[in-house]
Protein backbone atom coordinates (compact mmCIF):
# COMPACT_ATOMS: atom_id res chain seq x y z
CA UNK A 1 0.00 0.00 0.00
CA UNK A 2 1.23 3.24 -0.85
CA UNK A 3 1.68 6.23 1.45
CA UNK A 4 2.20 9.67 1.33
CA UNK A 5 6.28 9.51 2.01
CA UNK A 6 8.38 10.18 -1.25
CA UNK A 7 10.66 7.40 -0.10
CA UNK A 8 7.73 4.70 -0.24
CA UNK A 9 5.77 6.42 -3.35
CA UNK A 10 7.13 5.23 -7.32
CA UNK A 11 8.43 8.52 -8.83
CA UNK A 12 6.01 7.67 -11.49
CA UNK A 13 2.66 8.31 -8.53
CA UNK A 14 4.78 10.98 -7.64
CA UNK A 15 4.69 13.07 -11.04
CA UNK A 16 0.90 11.68 -11.62
CA UNK A 17 0.49 13.62 -8.39
CA UNK A 18 2.19 16.73 -9.45
CA UNK A 19 0.67 17.07 -12.89
CA UNK A 20 -2.87 16.95 -11.29
CA UNK A 21 -1.62 19.81 -8.97
CA UNK A 22 -0.30 21.96 -11.69
CA UNK A 23 -2.79 21.34 -14.77
CA UNK A 24 -5.86 21.89 -12.05
CA UNK A 25 -6.39 24.97 -12.91
CA UNK A 26 -4.37 25.93 -15.62
CA UNK A 27 -4.03 29.62 -17.58
CA UNK A 28 -6.41 29.88 -20.26
CA UNK A 29 -5.32 30.22 -23.76
CA UNK A 30 -3.44 33.58 -24.29
CA UNK A 31 -3.12 33.92 -20.82
CA UNK A 32 -0.14 34.48 -19.01
CA UNK A 33 0.83 32.25 -16.54
CA UNK A 34 1.22 33.19 -13.00
CA UNK A 35 3.97 32.94 -10.84
CA UNK A 36 2.15 29.82 -8.81
CA UNK A 37 1.33 27.83 -11.57
CA UNK A 38 5.54 28.71 -13.07
CA UNK A 39 6.83 27.19 -10.07
CA UNK A 40 4.45 24.08 -10.24
CA UNK A 41 4.97 23.30 -13.89
CA UNK A 42 8.77 23.97 -12.94
CA UNK A 43 8.76 21.34 -10.17
CA UNK A 44 7.04 18.58 -12.42
CA UNK A 45 9.91 19.40 -14.89
CA UNK A 46 12.16 18.21 -12.31
CA UNK A 47 10.59 14.97 -11.37
CA UNK A 48 10.43 14.61 -15.15
CA UNK A 49 13.86 14.95 -15.97
CA UNK A 50 14.43 11.96 -12.76
CA UNK A 51 12.25 9.34 -14.18
CA UNK A 52 13.90 6.14 -15.81
CA UNK A 53 12.42 3.37 -18.15
CA UNK A 54 13.51 1.02 -15.02
CA UNK A 55 10.82 2.90 -13.20
CA UNK A 56 8.36 1.93 -15.40
CA UNK A 57 9.50 -1.70 -15.69
CA UNK A 58 10.53 -1.01 -19.31
CA UNK A 59 13.14 -3.14 -20.89
CA UNK A 60 14.77 -0.57 -23.42
CA UNK A 61 13.79 -2.21 -26.92
CA UNK A 62 17.10 -3.18 -29.60
CA UNK A 63 17.30 -2.75 -33.04
CA UNK A 64 17.90 -6.34 -33.43
CA UNK A 65 14.85 -7.85 -32.65
CA UNK A 66 12.33 -4.90 -33.09
CA UNK A 67 13.37 -4.38 -36.96
CA UNK A 68 16.81 -3.32 -38.61
CA UNK A 69 17.91 0.39 -37.84
CA UNK A 70 16.69 1.08 -41.24
CA UNK A 71 13.52 3.39 -41.62
CA UNK A 72 10.33 1.15 -41.38
CA UNK A 73 9.06 0.92 -44.63
CA UNK A 74 5.34 1.81 -44.92
CA UNK A 75 2.97 0.56 -44.95
CA UNK A 76 3.36 -0.80 -41.61
CA UNK A 77 0.54 -3.19 -41.31
CA UNK A 78 2.36 -6.38 -42.04
CA UNK A 79 5.15 -5.92 -38.92
CA UNK A 80 2.50 -4.26 -37.13
CA UNK A 81 2.34 -0.60 -36.04
CA UNK A 82 5.08 2.02 -36.20
CA UNK A 83 4.23 3.74 -32.58
CA UNK A 84 2.86 2.22 -29.55
CA UNK A 85 1.27 3.58 -26.70
CA UNK A 86 1.10 2.49 -22.79
CA UNK A 87 -1.74 3.98 -21.15
CA UNK A 88 -0.73 5.33 -17.58
CA UNK A 89 -3.84 7.11 -16.34
CA UNK A 90 -6.03 9.67 -17.41
CA UNK A 91 -8.42 12.33 -15.53
CA UNK A 92 -10.06 15.45 -17.11
CA UNK A 93 -7.38 17.52 -15.98
CA UNK A 94 -4.30 15.69 -18.02
CA UNK A 95 -3.25 12.13 -19.75
CA UNK A 96 0.04 10.48 -18.90
CA UNK A 97 1.31 7.62 -20.97
CA UNK A 98 4.54 6.28 -23.09
CA UNK A 99 4.34 6.13 -26.36
CA UNK A 100 7.53 3.67 -28.40
CA UNK A 101 8.52 4.59 -31.50
CA UNK A 102 10.16 1.32 -34.10
CA UNK A 103 13.42 2.32 -35.58
CA UNK A 104 12.97 4.57 -38.40
CA UNK A 105 9.69 5.76 -37.35
CA UNK A 106 8.00 9.39 -36.65
CA UNK A 107 4.92 10.31 -35.13
CA UNK A 108 4.03 12.84 -37.86
CA UNK A 109 3.55 16.90 -37.74
CA UNK A 110 0.83 17.35 -35.48
CA UNK A 111 -1.01 20.48 -33.37
CA UNK A 112 -2.19 19.88 -29.12
CA UNK A 113 -4.58 22.48 -29.64
CA UNK A 114 -5.14 24.74 -25.92
CA UNK A 115 -3.26 22.01 -24.40
CA UNK A 116 -0.10 22.00 -22.11
CA UNK A 117 2.51 18.98 -22.19
CA UNK A 118 5.58 17.52 -21.32
CA UNK A 119 7.73 14.71 -22.92
CA UNK A 120 10.31 13.21 -21.43
CA UNK A 121 12.93 10.20 -22.90
CA UNK A 122 13.09 6.76 -21.15
CA UNK A 123 15.56 5.15 -23.65
CA UNK A 124 16.92 5.81 -26.95
CA UNK A 125 16.88 9.28 -28.87
CA UNK A 126 14.50 11.30 -30.79
CA UNK A 127 14.69 14.47 -32.53
CA UNK A 128 11.99 16.83 -31.89
CA UNK A 129 11.27 19.77 -34.59
CA UNK A 130 8.98 22.42 -32.55
CA UNK A 131 6.46 24.69 -34.62
CA UNK A 132 4.70 28.23 -33.64
CA UNK A 133 1.45 29.51 -35.25
CA UNK A 134 1.82 33.04 -36.42
CA UNK A 135 -0.81 35.64 -36.82
CA UNK A 136 -1.00 37.09 -40.65
CA UNK A 137 0.15 40.68 -40.28
CA UNK A 138 1.46 43.36 -43.18
CA UNK A 139 4.01 42.28 -45.02
CA UNK A 140 3.27 38.87 -44.74
CA UNK A 141 4.51 36.73 -47.71
CA UNK A 142 1.48 35.74 -49.80
CA UNK A 143 0.40 31.96 -49.62
CA UNK A 144 1.72 29.70 -51.95
CA UNK A 145 -1.19 28.44 -54.59
CA UNK A 146 -2.95 25.33 -53.61
CA UNK A 147 -6.52 24.25 -54.92
CA UNK A 148 -9.24 26.69 -53.86
CA UNK A 149 -10.52 23.36 -51.19
CA UNK A 150 -7.60 23.32 -49.44
CA UNK A 151 -7.13 27.20 -48.85
CA UNK A 152 -8.68 27.51 -45.76
CA UNK A 153 -6.11 24.64 -44.28
CA UNK A 154 -2.99 26.78 -45.15
CA UNK A 155 -1.17 28.18 -41.79
CA UNK A 156 1.65 30.51 -41.56
CA UNK A 157 4.31 29.20 -38.79
CA UNK A 158 7.55 29.20 -37.31
CA UNK A 159 10.09 26.54 -37.06
CA UNK A 160 11.45 27.44 -33.67
CA UNK A 161 13.80 24.47 -33.17
CA UNK A 162 14.97 20.95 -34.24
CA UNK A 163 16.51 19.54 -31.21
CA UNK A 164 17.83 15.79 -30.39
CA UNK A 165 16.34 14.62 -26.74
CA UNK A 166 18.07 11.17 -25.08
CA UNK A 167 17.05 9.57 -21.66
CA UNK A 168 19.88 12.12 -19.79
CA UNK A 169 17.67 15.10 -21.38
CA UNK A 170 15.51 17.08 -19.83
CA UNK A 171 11.78 17.02 -20.86
CA UNK A 172 10.20 19.05 -23.86
CA UNK A 173 7.53 21.11 -23.00
CA UNK A 174 4.42 23.28 -25.09
CA UNK A 175 2.15 25.71 -24.25
CA UNK A 176 -0.88 26.69 -26.09
CA UNK A 177 1.22 28.87 -27.69
CA UNK A 178 4.71 27.87 -28.00
CA UNK A 179 5.61 24.70 -29.46
CA UNK A 180 2.84 23.44 -29.75
CA UNK A 181 2.95 21.70 -33.12
CA UNK A 182 5.79 19.29 -33.03
CA UNK A 183 7.12 16.21 -34.81
CA UNK A 184 9.09 13.38 -33.31
CA UNK A 185 11.66 11.20 -35.10
CA UNK A 186 13.17 8.31 -33.20
CA UNK A 187 16.97 8.27 -34.58
CA UNK A 188 19.15 5.51 -34.53
CA UNK A 189 17.09 2.39 -33.14
CA UNK A 190 14.27 2.15 -31.39
CA UNK A 191 12.98 4.98 -28.90
CA UNK A 192 10.47 5.46 -25.85
CA UNK A 193 9.11 8.36 -24.02
CA UNK A 194 6.86 9.35 -21.43
CA UNK A 195 4.42 12.15 -22.86
CA UNK A 196 1.88 14.28 -20.03
CA UNK A 197 -0.84 16.09 -22.04
CA UNK A 198 -3.23 19.03 -20.28
CA UNK A 199 -5.57 18.53 -21.08
CA UNK A 200 -5.74 15.53 -22.46
CA UNK A 201 -7.72 15.43 -26.45
CA UNK A 202 -11.28 15.32 -26.27
CA UNK A 203 -12.79 16.62 -30.25
CA UNK A 204 -16.16 17.05 -28.41
CA UNK A 205 -14.41 19.78 -27.04
CA UNK A 206 -12.27 21.29 -29.64
CA UNK A 207 -9.09 19.40 -28.90
CA UNK A 208 -8.88 17.16 -31.76
CA UNK A 209 -5.66 16.02 -33.39
CA UNK A 210 -4.77 17.90 -37.04
CA UNK A 211 -1.62 16.66 -39.09
CA UNK A 212 0.12 19.23 -41.34
CA UNK A 213 3.03 18.94 -43.99
CA UNK A 214 5.65 22.00 -44.79
CA UNK A 215 4.80 23.55 -48.09
CA UNK A 216 7.58 25.88 -48.38
CA UNK A 217 10.62 28.10 -45.93
CA UNK A 218 11.89 31.41 -45.99
CA UNK A 219 14.46 32.16 -43.08
CA UNK A 220 14.33 34.52 -40.98
CA UNK A 221 17.07 35.53 -38.23
CA UNK A 222 15.65 35.76 -34.20
CA UNK A 223 18.73 37.74 -32.97
CA UNK A 224 17.37 37.20 -29.11
CA UNK A 225 18.34 33.52 -29.27
CA UNK A 226 21.32 34.16 -31.77
CA UNK A 227 20.35 31.00 -34.06
CA UNK A 228 18.42 30.75 -37.15
CA UNK A 229 14.51 29.99 -37.56
CA UNK A 230 12.41 29.73 -40.11
CA UNK A 231 9.21 30.96 -41.06
CA UNK A 232 7.40 28.48 -43.22
CA UNK A 233 3.79 27.33 -44.95
CA UNK A 234 1.86 24.65 -43.42
CA UNK A 235 -1.20 22.93 -44.66
CA UNK A 236 -3.17 20.84 -43.11
CA UNK A 237 -3.37 16.92 -44.15
CA UNK A 238 -5.58 13.90 -43.09
CA UNK A 239 -3.06 11.25 -41.03
CA UNK A 240 -0.81 9.94 -42.85
CA UNK A 241 -1.22 6.37 -44.03
CA UNK A 242 2.01 5.35 -43.13
CA UNK A 243 1.52 6.49 -39.21
CA UNK A 244 -0.69 4.44 -36.97
CA UNK A 245 -1.06 3.83 -33.37
CA UNK A 246 -1.37 0.73 -31.37
CA UNK A 247 -1.51 -0.06 -28.02
CA UNK A 248 0.23 -2.41 -25.51
CA UNK A 249 -0.16 -2.75 -21.75
CA UNK A 250 1.84 -0.72 -19.22
CA UNK A 251 4.17 -2.85 -16.80
CA UNK A 252 4.88 0.01 -14.53
CA UNK A 253 4.00 1.01 -11.01
CA UNK A 254 0.10 1.60 -10.38
CA UNK A 255 -1.15 4.79 -10.31
CA UNK A 256 -3.48 6.03 -7.85
CA UNK A 257 -5.17 9.50 -8.23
Amino acid sequence: MMTGDSNMTSIVQRIARHALLTFRSPPRVGEEPGKSFLETRSQLKSLMTEVRAADLKLVPRRADNNGSSAPVPAPYHHSGPPVTYMHICETDQFSMGVFLLKSGASIPLHDHPGMHGMLKVLYGKVRISCFDRLERQGGTPAAPPLPPAQKGALQRSLLRSTEVYTEESGPCVLTPDRDNLHQIDAVDGPTAFMDILAPPYDPDDGRDCHYYKVLTEAEVKNTEQQQQQKEVWLVEISQPPDFWCGGEPYPGPEVCL
